[in-house]
Formats: structure tokens, C-alpha cells, sequence
């Protein structure tokens, strides 16, 4: 792995933070520093993978897809629906406005 240099410039507060926060994980604060940006790059990048998916995604395609699942078929065992939570004669996807 090649390693490079980069003066970093931290305020003050936010270095001393990072101080203790690295002495009380037991690892230096380069290290700190390195898995705190890698965290950060990768959800940056999760982020515009999950949009660019989703740009392409087929909505109404999807949607039939999920009507059709389960039709005629019990659920697996430890899949079934509480019965507080079951409602005769409705559709599950009317209930649910996050993903309507």
C-alpha cells in the first residue's frame, strides 16, 4: 500500500475530540483519522450507488412483482404476520406510505 502525507488542519476542539477519541478505541490518531474518512468516503459512495439504482429502477414493474408474492402460499414458519398487525380484505401496500 503506498502512503502519502497531507498536512491535514483541524480546529482545535475538534482535534482534541479526536484525541481522546482515539486514545479511549486504543489506536493511534493517524489511524483514527484514516478509518474516519474511509467511514465517510463510503457512505458517500453507498449514497450514489443506491441513487444511480434507482434512477434505473422499474417502479411499476416492481410494485407487480411484490403484488404477486406469497399469492396462494403460507408464509414460512416464523414469517406470519402478528395478528394485532393483520387486516381482513386490505392490501398491505395501502398501509404503507413509504413505499407508495
Amino acid at each position: 500500500m503506498k502512503k502519502s502525507n497531507f498536512a491535514l488542519r483541524l480546529q482545535p476542539s475538534l482535534l482534541d475530540e479526536a484525541r481522546k477519541l482515539s486514545e479511549a478505541e486504543g489506536v493511534a490518531l493517524n489511524q483514527f483519522i484514516n478509518v474516519a474518512v474511509a467511514e465517510k468516503v463510503s457512505a458517500l459512495r453507498t449514497e450514489s450507488y443506491i441513487a444511480e439504482r434507482a434512477a434505473r429502477a422499474d417502479l411499476p414493474k416492481a410494485l407487480r412483482v411484490l403484488k404477486r408474492a406469497g399469492r396462494d402460499r403460507a408464509p414460512v414458519k416464523g414469517d406470519e404476520m402478528p395478528k394485532a398487525k393483520r387486516k381482513r380484505g386490505s392490501s398491505s401496500m395501502r398501509h404503507c406510505p413509504s413505499l407508495c
